[in-house]
C-alpha cells in the first residue's frame, strides 16, 4: 500500500436521473470511508444529486459533504483555469473526460491511474474485458476498463464494510421495520399482507400486474416511490395524478406512494420488503443485497441490446433452482421487461414457488460476494500500478 492516501477524482454524468450518479455516489463514498482515499465526485447536475445527498446545497460550485467533496462539471473546468489532477481519475460509465482535465492529466508525472468504470453485466464477454488497457491515440496517458458484474474474474458489485451485519440485525428486529415504516407515513400492515416495493420505468404490464393483485384473495401492499411510472399507477387506480400523498385500496390491493428517500432508507425499505421490483443497475444491486425476492427491469435499448444482459443474469441468478421454478421466474421477468409469455409470466404462477425464490435470494448472497467489492477490487488494482 502507499504510505499516503490516495486522492481520487470521480467524474459522472446524471442519466436517467439517479442511476449512474448513484453507483458513483456510492463508490465515492466508499472508498472515502473504507479506504481513506480523498475523493472529489465531479456531477454535472447537481440538483438531481441533491436528492441523495439530504442537507446538501446544490447552489454552490464545490462543498464537502461527509468524507466526499463534491464539485460541478461545469464552469469550473475552463481553459484559465489550475487543475489539480488526482492520483486516481475515474470516468464512469463512458462520461467523457472534460478536455482541459485530459490534458492537465498528460503533463501531471507520474500520470494518474485513469479508470472507465463500466456498466455491470453478467455476460461471459466481461471477465475477458475487465483491466484491459486501452491506449489513448494521441496522448501518454492509458485507460483502464473496470468492468462490474455477477460472476468471476470481474469486479463484483459494490458492498460496503458492515453491510451484512446492519442488514440481518435490521430484518431480525421487527421495532426497527415498524419505524421505517412510520417514518414514510405507513402503518404497519396487517399480518398475511405481502408487501412488496415497485420501482420501474415506464411499463405497460404493470396494469395487469396490479389487477392480478387487485383481484387476488390475499391482501398486498405495493409501496411506489414516485417517478416514472407514476402516471401509469394513477390512470390504473383512476385517480388524476400520483404523487407523495397517494393511498389508494382496490380490491384486496393498497398501494403507497412514497417520497424520496436517499440511499441508506432504500436499503431500509428493500430489507422490508416480502418482493422487490427494481430498475436499472444500482438498485438491482442493492435489491441482491436485501437477500429478498426481486424483479429486475432492465434500461430498454433500441433493437432489444439489453435481453443478452437480461438473460445472461437470470441464468446466473437461477442457475441453482429447481426446472419449475427457475421456469416461473424466469418468465415472470421476461414478461415484465416486454416479452410475450402468454399464460406464462402471471403472479400466481410465480407465487407457487415463494418458498423456493425466498431461498434462493439468501443463498445467492454467497455468490454475490464470490468476486470480492468493487471498491476493494479497485484499490487492490490501482496499488498494483503504483508499485
Amino acid at each position: 500500500m502507499t504510505s499516503r492516501p490516495l486522492a481520487c477524482d470521480i467524474f459522472c454524468t446524471v442519466v436517467d436521473n439517479f442511476g449512474d450518479v448513484g453507483v458513483a455516489w456510492r463508490l465515492a463514498r466508499q472508498l472515502a470511508a473504507d479506504y481513506q482515499w480523498s475523493v472529489r465526485l465531479w456531477v454535472d447536475d447537481l440538483a438531481t444529486f441533491a436528492h441523495l445527498a439530504p442537507g446538501f446545497d446544490a447552489g454552490k460550485r464545490w462543498q464537502r459533504y461527509g468524507d466526499v467533496v463534491i464539485e460541478h462539471w461545469g464552469d469550473a473546468l475552463s481553459d484559465g483555469e489550475t487543475l489539480q489532477i488526482a492520483d486516481v481519475v475515474i470516468e464512469a460509465f463512458g462520461c467523457d473526460l472534460p478536455p482541459v482535465y485530459l490534458g492537465a492529466m498528460a503533463e501531471r508525472s507520474p500520470a494518474p491511474v485513469w479508470i472507465n468504470l463500466d456498466y455491470l453485466s453478467a455476460e461471459d464477454w466481461v471477465g475477458d474485458f475487465h483491466l484491459r488497457p486501452s491506449p489513448h491515440p494521441r496522448l501518454p496517458l492509458t485507460k483502464w476498463f473496470f468492468f462490474p458484474g455477477l460472476g468471476p474474474h470481474t469486479g463484483g458489485v459494490l458492498i460496503e464494510r458492515g453491510l451484512a451485519s446492519a442488514r440481518e440485525a435490521f430484518q431480525a428486529d421487527p421495532v426497527a421495520r415498524r419505524a421505517l415504516f412510520a417514518s414514510l407515513g405507513i402503518g404497519a400492515p396487517a399480518d398475511g399482507t405481502l408487501v412488496v416495493s415497485l420501482f420501474a420505468y415506464e411499463n405497460p404490464a404493470v396494469a395487469n400486474l396490479l389487477g392480478e393483485w387487485r383481484d387476488g384473495a390475499a391482501p398486498v401492499l405495493v409501496l411506489v416511490p414516485v417517478g416514472r411510472i407514476g402516471p401509469e399507477i394513477a390512470h390504473f387506480l383512476g385517480v388524476e395524478s400520483f404523487d407523495a400523498s397517494t393511498r389508494a385500496t382496490r380490491g384486496a390491493l393498497t398501494v403507497q406512494a412514497l417520497p424520496f428517500v436517499d440511499h441508506p432508507r432504500y436499503d431500509q425499505l428493500l430489507w422490508s420488503c416480502d418482493l422487490n421490483f427494481v430498475r436499472g443497475e444500482d438498485s438491482f444491486v442493492r435489491a441482491q443485497l436485501a437477500a429478498r425476492p426481486f424483479v429486475w427491469h432492465i434500461y430498454p435499448q433500441q433493437d432489444d441490446a439489453h435481453l443478452p444482459k437480461l438473460e445472461a443474469a437470470l441464468a446466473l441468478y437461477s442457475r441453482n433452482l429447481d426446472a419449475p421454478a427457475a421456469g416461473a421466474l424466469r418468465s415472470f421477468w421476461l414478461r415484465w421487461n416486454g416479452m410475450p409469455q402468454g399464460e406464462a409470466g402471471r403472479w400466481m404462477e410465480y407465487l407457487q414457488h415463494r418458498a423456493e425464490l425466498d431461498k434462493c435470494a439468501r443463498d445467492w448472497l454467497a455468490e454475490l460476494e464470490a468476486p470480492g467489492d468493487v471498491a476493494a477490487n479497485l484499490a487492490e488494482f490501482v496499488e498494483s500500478r503504483l508499485k
